[in-house]
């Protein structure tokens, strides 16, 4: 018997941060909506825990217990008192280290599946407990559709979206690191007096309408600064964006992925194709959203 799980990306139409906490973290403003590029997660009885992965990033992905799709299971598992013995295996085919939560995704799918195989019933409220800590992004990803994630980004409410965003992804020649990226951020703004995150009701409005072009006017991400300045030529990945059409381009989270709005599919495709053919990106990626969260299919 074995369950298999299928978990989206996100992108972050609106990533405010604050300055950094005693703890390290920073609070935030995090507005997730979940796009349609998936991993798919397997988890299978086997003698012991090990975990496996396929797909075009799969050389990028860590197989011991630092994934987070195996703490997942070894939390479920010592929650329960039970024996975390599984093969859980990844199909992965959402860019890993490119700030669209590809990991995050791993750790909720791992966690469903293994609830369900298991028999393990653990509720909504717990699952959502064990995804903020392994993650401050895997909550959003047990729950996918659009959401506005405060505190570390765990604290999640649902926001409602009256119609579909086309995006393109555009995939960078190497990852980032996002605990390096918060420090370049913070340096970036040492001394500087920055103010409480909090939500642009400009944009929460775009989403509950629908409307592309007034969601294209409000994107916005603190970390953008910090991102390029670690990793200059994605300015010129975004200026390649915005010259094929797109509505508006922005990095991706922590990055290096950069996310452009395109008014339909159409627009959309003409934009990846000419990313590509600018030779600022290794790839580019078209994909829908928002996106239902893991399901178990």
């Amino acid at each position: 018997m074995s369950v298999r799980v299928r978990v989206p990306a996100k992108v972050n139409v609106q990533l405010a941060v604050g300055g950094a906490r005693p703890d390290g973290f920073h609070d935030l403003a995090n507005v997730f909506l979940a796009v349609g590029l998936y991993d798919e997660i397997t988890v299978t009885p086997a003698d012991e825990l090990r975990v496996t992965c396929s797909g075009p990033y799969a050389a990028q992905v860590p197989l011991d217990r630092t994934n987070l799709a195996a703490r997942a299971a070894l939390t479920l598992a010592q929650r329960r008192g039970l024996d975390p013995a599984v093969h859980i295996h990844i199909a992965k085919d959402i860019p890993v280290a490119g700030g669209m939560a590809g990991g995050s995704a791993d750790g909720a799918g791992a966690l469903l599946a293994c609830d369900a195989l298991w028999g393990a019933g653990a509720s909504r409220e717990e699952l959502l407990e064990i995804c903020a800590e392994l993650g401050s992004d895997v909550p959003f990803s047990l729950v996918g559709g659009a959401a506005l994630g405060v505190g570390r980004g765990e604290q999640l409410t649902v926001l409602e979206v009256g119609g579909a965003f086309h995006w393109v992804f555009a995939m960078a020649e190497r990852g980032l690191s996002t605990p390096a990226v918060f420090r370049e951020f913070d340096r970036l703004n040492e001394g500087v007096l920055i103010p409480e995150p909090v939500a642009s009701q400009e944009l929460l409005d775009a989403l509950v309408k629908g409307d592309a072009g007034a969601l294209a006017a409000t994107l916005s991400n603190d970390l953008q600064p910090a991102a390029l300045s670690l990793f200059p030529e994605l300015a010129d990945t975004l200026a390649a964006g915005r010259a094929a059409g797109a509505l508006a381009g922005l990095v991706s989270g922590s990055g290096p992925t950069t996310a452009f709005l395109a008014r339909d599919a159409e627009s959309a495709a003409r934009v990846a194709e000419a990313l590509v053919a600018s030779e600022t990106c290794s790839s580019a990626r078209v994909a829908v959203s928002p996106a239902p969260g893991a399901t178990v299919v």
